[in-house]
């Protein structure tokens, strides 16, 4: 890889391993960037030692993960482009909005403190897990049947469950507290300057039937947006769901984002 290779950071969402980002690395290696995946923080390097040790990464919340990656992204030289997926689509936008990422994608991103969620799809995917108010400190694992209607609706049972056995770990409970309230708290971790002229470009991509980050409130995110003049590009895709970055369809997602990134990049 070129000395003057352009890094691109990967953030992987919550009940995903880091790992799940494998063929986009390669993809992105192989067009000439110079990629990495790494977990959030605690997170193991396997997704075996992942499920074996929950615990290490109980009670990590938002702002511990945007630290770790902003460490991270201080030691490349050169700000990166990140890709971030679900909470780690919210990490890219806060990574974007302090001038560590040179641009960022948001796929299927929870919504920023302003924006209201008010989809019902998303009442079955957080209420398991925000019932008990102690779990706000727990890792939390998801059921196949969970993971099955938060990530796998659009596909093929088989599918999904081959995904769930492949990819799925705990991960921690607190993000889920800190998104739900964060339109209620005064310095919450899902907060964005919408308005930063100085900020790089953003894409937004939805899912057409996402159950976890539906695309009008993905839209509304763009919307709280047009107060910039920076670049805020979105782009749907109608006939997916939350598992985009990582179902049979991937490639599809991938070549897209590689698009917009060479557009915004020259």
């Amino acid at each position: 890889m070129a000395a003057t290779a352009t890094p691109v950071v990967f953030v992987h969402g919550m009940f995903l391993h880091a790992a799940s980002w494998a063929s986009w690395v390669e993809l992105f290696r192989t067009t000439g960037y110079d990629p990495m995946n790494p977990g959030w923080p605690g997170e193991p390097s396997t997704v075996a030692e992942a499920r074996q040790e929950p615990d290490r990464v109980a009670g990590i919340g938002i702002d511990d993960i945007v630290t770790h990656y902003a460490q991270i992204i201080g030691t490349l030289g050169r700000r990166p482009v990140v890709i971030g997926h679900s909470t780690g689509a919210l990490v890219a936008q806060r990574l974007l909005d302090q001038g560590l990422a040179a641009a960022a994608v948001a796929l299927q991103p929870p919504p920023i403190k302003g924006v209201a969620n008010l989809a019902p799809s998303s009442i079955p995917v957080g209420w398991p897990l925000l019932r008990n108010p102690a779990n706000r400190w727990r890792a939390l694992s998801l059921t196949a049947r969970q993971f099955r209607y938060s990530h796998g609706n659009a596909l093929t049972a088989i599918e999904s469950d081959q995904l769930y056995r492949q990819w799925a770990i705990p991960s921690p409970g607190r993000p889920v507290f800190e998104l739900v309230s964060a339109n209620l708290s005064r310095r919450s971790p899902a907060t964005i300057d919408a308005a930063n002229p100085g900020r790089g470009p953003l894409l937004m991509i939805a899912g057409g039937k996402d159950h976890s980050a539906h695309r009008a409130v993905v839209k509304a995110t763009v919307k709280r947006y047009s107060a910039a003049p920076a670049v805020t590009d979105y782009q749907e895709f109608l006939d997916r769901g939350h598992s985009m970055p990582i179902d049979s369809g991937w490639r599809e997602i991938a070549d897209a984002t590689l698009v917009w990134v060479r557009q915004h990049l020259r």
